[in-house]
């Protein structure tokens, strides 16, 4: 059998859906598996040894469409859900099958604060589009792989950190998914560890500001590391704490313990962590500001607090994570 898989976006949602990619390949023998997104995420992809071919596009989707059809495929896959990829599966025309993506739901929860979201992971219900192939969750969670190219050498981390130290991955993708500058100070200021701290090139000013509180402890690694990179120094972490973004689900890829910090968005949203079933105790705690009625405020998060206050970061208790860091190191 043939299968198309389709998921465009984002670091963190195809990180999510592989399980899919995973369990298609090892239950069902006789099938191959090709997988279709962006050509920006062409990185979080390529590795993937379950996937036997990769098609990517960036604007226009036509040409990639007219490769497909050469394909003959027998299933299309639908880990998306939005217009280009319904119209995908209607240029195919071969049977699909699509995840829900529960958007009703989340407008609801969103705007409302009245919560009818499954409590189902969105990895489970990835999982939901191809269990009628008999295929089922092995258990094992996320899967990110790193080729040889794209992992880190010692010289290019301090020697300080060589022992051991906690990855604070500081990026997002929204202002209101970040922890604030004087928070990520306070911090990364009450650690008693060795830190790296991770984002993108867009995040290095930031970190060069967070760092200055003691340049010897922690370590500015934003914009200094590709992707594959910087999830091989989330790889080889104590400790990983994490706003809501991609690298959070990649530590989740390697079973590493992890704070993760919610501001707009919510683990709600059946999109926290995830290690898969065979983790008899996830490794993981969520860290948000209790009793806030305005969150989540999105699903995807904003440029600015639509309240103006952003409660859910500015009264996040810095000294209630410094002490779950303690206990995570065995403090």
């Amino acid at each position: 059998m043939k299968f198309l898989v389709i998921r465009f976006s984002s670091i963190g949602d195809i990180v999510l859906a592989s399980p899919v990619l995973r369990c298609l390949k090892k239950q069902i023998i006789s099938s191959e598996v090709h997988f279709l997104t962006r050509s920006s995420f062409k990185i979080v992809t390529e590795s993937n040894p379950y996937v036997d071919k990769f098609f990517y596009f960036e604007q226009d989707i036509k040409k990639v469409t007219d490769q497909l059809r050469n394909e003959a495929y027998d299933y299309v896959i639908d880990l998306h859900n939005n217009f280009r990829s319904n119209k995908i599966k209607r240029s195919l025309g071969v049977k699909s099958f699509t995840v829900n993506k529960l958007n009703f739901q989340k407008i609801l929860l969103t705007k409302t604060g009245i919560n009818i979201m499954p409590h189902r992971h969105i990895t489970t219900r990835y999982l939901d589009t191809v269990s009628g192939f008999g295929v089922k969750d092995d258990g094992r969670g996320l899967d990110y792989f790193i080729p040889e190219k794209d992992l880190v050498k010692e010289t290019d981390i301090p020697a300080s950190h060589l022992a051991g130290y906690i990855a604070v991955v500081i990026g997002a993708s929204y202002h209101t998914k970040k922890l604030p500058v004087h928070k990520l100070k306070a911090l990364c200021g009450g650690i008693d560890h060795p830190i790296i701290l991770l984002g993108g090139k867009e995040d290095r000013n930031i970190g060069e500001i967070v760092a200055e509180a003691d340049s010897v402890k922690i370590y500015n690694a934003c914009g200094k590391f590709n992707l594959n990179e910087s999830a091989d120094l989330v790889r080889r972490s104590k400790l990983v704490i994490s706003n809501d973004t991609g690298l959070q689900y990649i530590a989740s890829a390697f079973n590493k313990p992890t704070l993760a910090i919610w501001g707009s968005t919510s683990p709600k949203l059946d999109v926290e962590p995830y290690y898969g079933s065979s983790v008899k105790e996830p490794p993981y705690e969520n860290i948000l500001v209790p009793g806030l009625r305005c969150q989540p405020c999105s699903k995807y998060g904003n440029k600015k607090c639509p309240l103006g206050h952003f409660k859910c970061m500015e009264q996040m208790d810095i000294n209630y994570i410094i002490s779950r860091v303690n206990y995570r190191l065995g403090r």
